[in-house]
């Protein structure tokens, strides 16, 4: 039996106005799937804990975030197609949008015209001895690497993760000479971004096309390359992914697993979400492990849009739940649906809150109807870590090993 993995990024929420979205939203398909299935509420990474994306996903996968766990730099690298050395320290970036020493979007509009040229411009520079390599990454984001001797990722971020702030000047986290030299770097570098891209032709035809400029380059999660188990080895399926996040995409590029592009998906609102649950369909014939990410749910709960992100749940039951209960034997798969953390509609940002889970296949079925928070938090499953996921995916599929005699 196989396994077909859906995690819909941000999906889990708090109540507006007596409801989340969720509780608002039209979802036969994904209420199917609870109906007929087994439900619970999750802590991706441990209760209390505000999850990264990157750390809830290698819980998911079955890993300890606190022992492979590097910074989110290097998953950023991988997402984007780089192999990183021994010494590399990578990061991630933001195309930002800075006015009067303040930052006034963080995402510069997430318009995406123009930054592939931009990039371009910092690839391949030197500051002091030290190689910059950058490229673009997925919408407004983009991978920063430092090449060179004596370097070190224990330095802070550049990235208030505010805005109407100044961004901030890199320091070291610790009092060795590497973390000085590299925090130093990466303020040159900073300040090179804004030197360089406040007058740059790209952003006087932004701003001419009703554009915000990415005038600045603000970066965090600067971390080196991890030592991780290949998640065949670990688990012995073979695995592919289908995500349009170079985050995730990184992720599992990091664990070994193959990565299926999507023509059209582009981890947006309006991101062509039909098309990946076709090949996630189509992965199956071939992996054991099938993992479908959707990002649009996060996108517009970081924008605080409350009716959006009913929309795109909505979405998401048409077009990628019902697709796919429509075009596999369900008696040849385990099928998990939930998502990587809760990001709040009224904060805007990631929270400890645990996310619904259903498993629909070989289960002992409860009587939730309903796939939402409340409702999933009185199902069978109860509330579970998600480190223990994939040991109970394992084991509905026949897969687990015996503990003892």
């Amino acid at each position: 039996m196989k396994i077909l993995f859906i995690v819909c990024d941000g999906m889990g929420d708090r109540l507006t106005k007596g409801k989340t979205p969720l509780e608002k939203a039209k979802t036969p398909n994904m209420d199917f799937i609870a109906k007929k299935g087994i439900c619970g509420i999750m802590d991706t990474v441990a209760q209390g804990v505000r999850p990264g994306s990157d750390t809830a996903h290698l819980s998911l996968f079955g890993y300890n975030p606190y022992e492979v766990y590097t910074g989110r730099g290097p998953f950023e690298a991988f997402g984007v197609g780089l192999n990183l050395k021994k010494g590399d320290v990578a990061l991630r970036c933001n195309f930002a949008t800075i006015k009067n020493s303040k930052i006034i979007d963080r995402r510069a509009g997430r318009a995406e015209f123009g930054l592939n040229e931009i990039a371009k411009e910092f690839d391949s520079m030197k500051i002091d001895d030290v190689r910059v390599i950058f490229k673009k990454g997925s919408g407004h984001r983009a991978v920063l690497v430092f090449r060179g001797k004596n370097l070190s990722s224990k330095i802070s971020d550049v990235d208030p993760e505010e805005e109407l702030k100044n961004y901030n000047l890199s320091h070291p986290l610790d009092k060795t000479k590497e973390a000085k030299r590299t925090a130093e770097i990466l303020n040159k570098f900073t300040k090179l971004s804004e030197k360089i891209l406040k007058k740059h032709p790209v952003n006087e035809e932004r701003i001419k096309k009703g554009m915000l400029p990415a005038n600045v380059i603000i970066s965090r999660g600067a971390g080196i390359m991890p030592d991780i188990k290949s998640f065949k080895d670990k688990d012995g399926l073979s695995a592919a992914c289908v995500s349009a996040t170079t985050l995730i995409k990184g992720v599992c590029r990091a664990l070994g697993m193959d990565i299926i592009e999507v023509e059209g998906a582009t981890g947006h609102f309006d991101s062509n979400i039909s098309g990946k649950a076709i090949s996630a369909i189509k992965a199956l014939k071939k992996y054991d492990f099938v993992f479908l990410h959707i990002k649009g749910t996060d996108e517009v709960s970081h924008d605080g849009n409350f009716n959006k992100k009913v929309k795109m749940i909505e979405r998401i039951d048409k077009e990628v739940i019902k697709v796919i209960l429509d075009n596999v034997n369900l008696k040849e798969i385990t099928l998990a649906l939930t998502s990587d953390h809760s990001t709040p509609i009224n904060i805007r940002h990631h929270s400890a809150d645990p996310v619904p889970l259903a498993i629909l296949g070989d289960v002992r079925t409860d009587d939730i109807k309903k796939f939402s928070e409340r409702s999933c938090a009185k199902g069978g499953l109860n509330r579970i870590c998600g480190r223990n996921l994939m040991g109970i995916l394992l084991d509905l599929c026949n897969r687990a090993e015996l503990f003892g005699a």
